[in-house]
């Protein structure tokens, strides 16, 4: 801040030195100009924030929607992030091209077998949530076929045989059910769900019902999703949310920044029927689903 403020002054001196002159006014007119801008664009990010809550702050007249405390919403709204500056850092530990696309990375670990993309992450996301909150009977998802595959009955011990289309489970293991296990369970789910089985399965939400912990979906092989993860409200009902997104390959979920509207980024709108451009994906549709 010391800094910025001596910078500032300086380049007022140079604005008050310039105005003397023809030309001069005409240069300190667009420093002028410049530096208005700079000054009014508002920073929405707090650095030393170390959860989503605490790093993204909430443009004036606007206020959070609240949400039950131990609901999905909060959990979300609270997720632990990395220092501020962290990069996006692929499956393989190797940076991802693009490094200028977030403004912070949460605190989900990245398996080193590549299988955690997209819709991936999120459902990581989700079954985490409802393991730490002991709801693990509704720990459960749809393969891309339409066969349901559950937490509970992988512990027991049932693995599916795959053939074609065709699905069926059997029990071919002991029951086990341990954490690791879970992840076990979890690297099974993102081989054979994503993107298209979620939006099969899941509810469909128009924008004017959307809040935190709904989906942003482009249903296909490739698709994309990105999850809102904060939501805030103006005194005439306006709404803005925040998004995060996991991504392929596998790699660090980030919480996006606006480039299509920088005056309020990272927050977003949305306009039923309309696109949304986000740094890694252009959305023809704001379509959004629900976990169950």
């Amino acid at each position: 801040m010391k800094k910025y403020v001596i910078s500032i002054t300086v380049i007022v001196i140079l604005l008050l030195i310039f105005k003397s002159t023809v030309k001069g006014k005409m240069v300190a007119n667009h420093i002028q100009s410049k530096v208005t801008t700079a000054i009014s664009k508002p920073n929405y990010i707090s650095e030393d924030g170390d959860s989503i809550s605490t790093r993204v702050l909430v443009p004036d007249g606007y206020k959070r929607v609240e949400y039950n405390k131990g609901s999905f919403q909060e959990y979300l709204r609270h997720y632990k992030l990395k220092p501020h500056g962290s990069k996006i850092i692929n499956y393989d530990d190797s940076e991802y091209f693009a490094q200028d696309w977030h403004d912070a990375i949460l605190e989900v670990p990245v398996p080193s077998n590549g299988l955690q993309q997209c819709a991936d992450a999120l459902m990581r996301i989700r079954s985490e949530y409802l393991w730490s909150t002991n709801k693990k009977n509704k720990i459960g998802f749809n393969f891309t076929s339409g066969h349901y595959c559950s937490w509970l009955k992988y512990a027991e011990g049932y693995r599916p045989k795959i053939k074609g289309n065709k699905v069926t489970f059997h029990k071919t293991a002991s029951a086990n059910h341990s954490k690791a296990n879970f992840y076990k369970y979890l690297n099974l789910i993102y081989m054979y769900a994503g993107t298209l089985s979620m939006h099969n399965e899941l509810q469909k939400i128009t924008v004017k019902d959307i809040k935190i912990g709904d989906m942003l979906v482009k249903p296909g092989s490739p698709g994309h999703i990105e999850i809102i993860v904060d939501e805030v409200i103006n005194a005439q009902g306006d709404k803005m949310y925040l998004l995060a997104q996991g991504n392929t390959p596998a790699q660090s979920v980030c919480l996006l920044k606006n480039f299509e509207d920088t005056a309020i980024s990272p927050w977003y709108k949305f306009n039923q029927n309309q696109p949304v451009d986000t740094p890694s994906y252009y959305f023809d549709e704001a379509q959004f689903i629900r976990f169950k």
